[in-house]
């Protein structure tokens, strides 16, 4: 187990590693945090380009543009124990800690050379909070002051920093998050006993009081850890609804549990939960562009997702009285509600209609899932086929078809800034 003093000589040891054996190590590291894309993807590259040891990951900004981040620690070396991270200080892994003139060496070289377009820093909590946070901000300080770097940047905030600390780094990055990690109180307190969600809290409470252009630009995000605890979906997107709610978030992250750690406490699988994952994300777009609540997904009786149908779609086989909708007549918010059709497509939907009546041809023109939709909608009041095929048991046996066709395509963690 690593002390005080022991994290302390790590420090001293791998002050004499070279640049790359530290980048090897610290964008290793940084794949886990979810706070961003997905980094360390390996790349059909083997010299030349290859982001997969460099830990380039791939960001999406406000206008759609594809932004390249450089994903790395500030250091792996932690204080605290988390029974789920790779980094808590019981493991016995390499160690890696950058100087502040090391991470501003590898930003502008890669800027240089247009591998990258932006930073996304986080960091293990060396010594303490504030000493944590002054290393980041003295690192970040140098690419805004001294190499003048104007690149989007996005920064882990250090739960239990000082506020003075949050004020300064928040006045130099784009984008901060200050990560929950699990979705409950109890949650946190079985596997990382040392955090604390008050902390976060207040982190959270601070940005959203003083966000500006010049403070925190692009806003907040967050993460939770999916499958570590038992929490139900439903008590994963109420939690994410209380933070968009509160704290004005732009993102919520959703990371599934990847077991590399061994623990009585935590659950016994091989393979992440990435369809639940993949739900969930689906489940949190609805709350934010398609105007559902989450008692619309999820309630009591039904407290989890159905993996083999998106939530959507699930929400309308459990609501077929609703359905058929005519495309031609409904309002904007009820076609958001129509598998298949999303805000895009909507859009075109109503513009369209002021000048005709739409067909079925003309929705596969607009870009609308017409394998989706087309058990849900009429067109001039006409059934995309024979009426008696619309039962609820012949709909999701086809739905459920359609989407194991996807699956066999290999399933991913997603990009976790893409649509």
């Amino acid at each position: 187990m690593f002390t005080f003093r022991k994290i302390y000589y790590i420090i001293l040891m791998v002050s004499g590693m070279d640049l790359k054996e530290k980048l090897i190590i610290l964008s290793d590291s940084a794949k886990y945090d979810a706070s961003c894309s997905s980094s360390g993807s390996k790349s059909r590259q083997t010299k030349f380009g290859n982001t997969n040891v460099a830990g380039i990951c791939h960001s999406f900004a406000s206008d759609g543009r594809c932004i390249s981040l450089l994903k790395i620690l500030m250091t792996n070396c932690c204080i605290f124990d988390c029974k789920y991270c790779l980094n808590r200080r019981s493991n016995n892994v390499k160690r890696a800690c950058f100087t502040p003139e090391e991470v501003c060496s590898l930003v502008i070289n890669f800027y240089r050379r247009n591998y990258i377009e932006g930073l996304f820093l986080s960091s293990g909590i060396i010594k303490s909070p504030d000493y944590t946070m002054n290393l980041m901000i003295e690192a970040i300080s140098l690419l805004r002051n001294k190499y003048h770097f104007g690149g989007y940047i996005h920064a882990k905030a250090i739960p239990g920093a000082s506020e003075v600390l949050l004020k300064r780094l928040g006045s130099l990055v784009d984008r901060l998050s200050a990560n929950v990690e699990l979705p409950t109180e109890s949650g946190l307190k079985l596997l990382a006993p040392n955090k604390d969600s008050e902390k976060v809290s207040k982190i959270m409470k601070y940005v959203k009081n003083n966000n500006s252009r010049k403070f925190v630009p692009a806003g907040q995000s967050t993460q939770m850890i999916i499958g570590a605890t038992k929490e139900s979906d439903l008590d994963i997107m109420q939690k994410s609804a209380g933070m968009y709610n509160d704290y004005k978030l732009k993102r919520v992250f959703y990371s599934a549990y990847i077991p590399v750690n061994k623990d009585k406490l935590l659950p016994s699988i091989k393979l992440p939960p990435l369809v639940r994952e993949n739900r969930l994300y689906q489940a949190d777009w609805l709350l934010r562009f398609y105007n559902f609540k989450v008692d619309d997904i999820l309630d009591k009786d039904n407290p989890n997702f159905n993996l083999l149908i998106d939530p959507k779609a699930d929400w309308a086989l459990r609501h077929l009285e609703e359905f058929p909708k005519e495309i031609n007549k409904v309002s904007y918010n009820d076609l958001l509600k129509i598998p298949g059709i999303g805000v895009t497509s909507a859009k075109r939907i109503v513009s369209s209609r002021r000048y005709f009546n739409i067909t079925f041809n003309d929705l596969q023109k607009m870009g609308i899932v017409l394998k989706r939709a087309k058990y849900f909608i009429t067109c001039d009041g006409k059934y995309f086929t024979d009426i008696n095929y619309f039962k609820k048991a012949f709909i999701e046996r086809n739905l459920v078809l359609e989407d194991k066709v996807k699956e066999e395509e290999k399933i991913e963690q997603l990009a976790l800034f893409s649509d």
